[in-house]
């Protein structure tokens, strides 16, 4: 069998870590990236970790160039977190006759705040033949498909508490202005005032995902965000934060079920919290029979925990029917530690 093909669009740190990760795997290659501005005509190996030794260079090209019909399995579409702003590209993907694994937070569930899209994704992928995936660490994992896996022990559930504090710092410039990084405690309000304070992107989504996992509605959701201002200079690869400013934002959200049962989410995120003594950790706690009592610290690192999700999900992806698809509706993710051909199902053709 061929090697499975990947073509990444979007080189920082989220494209760039998936592009390491996959040069590491047996069977798989990166057969194009997508790029745009000062990048066009640069080789890959210029914007990641891995040195290019005697592999074959790969040129960032743009998106219309690299990515055609056959030219790759997969496209790993790292550049939005919004659903509206990923829509063009991830069409555009899927009408190439290619499939796509978006590492966009509101497209982990986007259904959640917007379902006409949602609905229209669905039918572009089922049109063209192709699945379409949106995943990271969070959405997609530690405060939804993780909970609803240990609810899967239990006999009935009465309420839900997930936790994550985790530190910022491994992201790149997109999610430290997101989050709000070195700004000013008033300029924060008066985003978070006007609705351009970003915060957490996916509260609503892995409400969502979770209701649906459990066979029920959300019946209210509302959430809310704070700064987190830092008394020292802080100062992560891609974001800096002066005494007095933000280094960060909490995050909380609570949702009631059609049946009653309530959601709480609380999500403290900043850059370099250990510089300040906060302890990281990912925390699932679930009021029922049997309870549930899950810590996990210091937190499953965000960074790699995204570039993970995004490359091991792309043998599911692969597999799947045609069609939008969840982490709830696909097999759940594993590393990839063998040869990546040998989850490939038999009767799914790859690019030859």
């Amino acid at each position: 069998m061929e090697n499975v093909k990947v073509i990444i669009w979007g080189l920082g740190a989220m494209g760039g870590g998936v592009a390491d990760m996959l040069l590491t795997k047996k069977g798989v290659d990166i057969v194009g990236v997508a790029g745009r501005g000062k990048k066009i005509g640069t080789s890959m190996y210029d914007y990641i970790k891995t040195e290019k030794g005697d592999r074959e260079d790969v040129l960032i090209q743009a998106a219309e160039d690299v990515i055609k019909p056959g030219a790759a399995d997969i496209v790993i579409l790292c550049t939005d977190s919004f659903t509206k702003n990923a829509f063009p590209r991830l069409k555009f993907i899927m009408e190439q006759g290619i499939n796509v694994i978006t590492s966009a937070e509101e497209m982990a569930y986007p259904a959640a705040q917007n379902p006409d899209l949602a609905e229209e994704l669905d039918k572009i992928a089922k049109a063209n033949g192709v699945s379409c995936l949106g995943t990271g660490i969070n959405p997609g994992h530690i405060m939804d498909l993780l909970v609803l896996v240990m609810t899967g022990c239990m006999t009935d559930v009465k309420h839900i508490l997930s936790r994550r504090v985790n530190s910022l710092s491994p992201f790149g410039p997109a999610v430290m202005e997101e989050q709000g990084i070195g700004i000013s405690v008033d300029e924060f309000m008066k985003r978070k005032a006007d609705g351009s304070m970003a915060g957490h992107v996916g509260f609503a989504e892995s409400v969502g995902m979770m209701a649906e996992g459990l066979g029920l509605c959300v019946e209210d959701f509302s959430q809310d965000m704070n700064p987190i201002a830092t008394d020292v200079d802080r100062k992560s690869p891609y974001g800096f934060a002066a005494a007095g400013s933000c280094a960060g934002v909490s995050m909380t959200a609570d949702a009631k079920l059609c049946n009653g049962m309530e959601i709480r989410m609380e999500h403290p995120q900043q850059i370099e919290p250990e510089q300040v003594g906060v302890q990281t950790g990912d925390y699932v706690i679930i009021e029922g029979t049997p309870a549930v009592n899950m810590v996990n610290s210091p937190e499953v690192e965000g960074g790699l925990g995204t570039i993970a999700m995004c490359a091991n999900m792309i043998p599911q992806v692969i597999n799947a029917e045609p069609g939008l698809h969840t982490m709830i509706t696909l097999p759940i993710p594993r590393a990839l530690m063998g040869d990546v051909r040998d989850r490939i199902c038999p009767d799914k053709k790859i690019v030859k």
